[in-house]
């Protein structure tokens, strides 16, 4: 038989026996003492983890379903934006034609005025022309016959002078 070196590697049944005794006495108050606290303790970590992890399911859900609707709040945001952006055009358009249509509208009216003050002055002038033209035509019959004549004669003498000249083409001209 070999012998060991070791006398706590020999195998001896005393040594075995109280090993087994210590064993099982020690084995036996941590049974009844520890393994039961220990056990509770792993069992509440357990539930807490378990806890954690659905807490931590259940915010992963929520922050998905917050970013769906943070997405889609942008979405329904971008599309007003793109409405009142429409919107902001069409009004600018419509106040650009606006405009347009009001400045073009005072140009013709302030045309028309114009045309109206320029017709005047011409009728203003042509008869001023007219009056002129019969003085100097009673002025002249007044040197030439060397006689004063009355009313009749000069109205006679101017209705003459006017008829024979011709003004009608000084007045289409200022028509045109």
């Amino acid at each position: 038989m070999l012998v060991a070196a070791n006398p706590l590697i020999e195998v001896r049944l005393g040594l075995m026996v109280w090993t087994i005794v210590c064993f099982g006495l020690t084995f036996l108050v941590l049974k009844r003492f520890a393994f039961g606290y220990i056990q509770k303790a792993i069992d509440e970590r357990r539930e807490r983890i378990r806890r954690s992890l659905e807490e931590a399911d259940k915010a992963r859900s929520e922050a998905r379903r917050l970013l769906e609707e943070h997405r889609a709040l942008i979405g329904q945001a971008r599309g007003q934006a793109e409405q009142i952006l429409a919107e902001a055009r069409k009004v600018a358009e419509s106040m650009a034609r606006r405009v347009k249509d009001e400045t073009e509208a005072d140009r013709h009216r302030r045309l028309e005025e114009t045309k109206r003050q320029i017709e005047a002055e011409t009728h203003r002038a042509l008869q001023q022309i007219r009056t002129e033209v019969a003085e100097l035509t009673l002025i002249a019959t007044a040197k030439v016959t060397g006689k004063v004549l009355d009313d009749s004669d000069h109205k006679r003498l101017i209705e003459d002078a006017i008829r024979d000249l011709d003004f009608s083409a000084l007045e289409q001209e200022t028509v045109r």
